[in-house]
């Protein structure tokens, strides 16, 4: 039971890049479209629109 509160507890504070990053990464993992490309941009259409939200919270959002 510990475990599952700390886990709760560092995902709330996870930096919007890392969780746009981790949710592509459990995304691509599993997708058959995603697994067999060599970039993000040539997976299916949910993984390329992770991938831009993960680009665009790296630039640091709306700026």
């Amino acid at each position: 039971m510990i475990g599952a509160r700390v886990n709760s507890a560092v995902r709330q504070v996870e930096l919007p890049m890392l969780r746009t990053y981790r949710l592509w990464f459990e995304h691509a993992r599993k997708c058959a479209d995603c697994k067999n490309v060599r970039k993000a941009q040539q997976g299916c259409g949910s993984g390329r629109e992770l991938w831009n939200a993960y680009r665009l919270a790296y630039a640091g959002g709306d700026r």
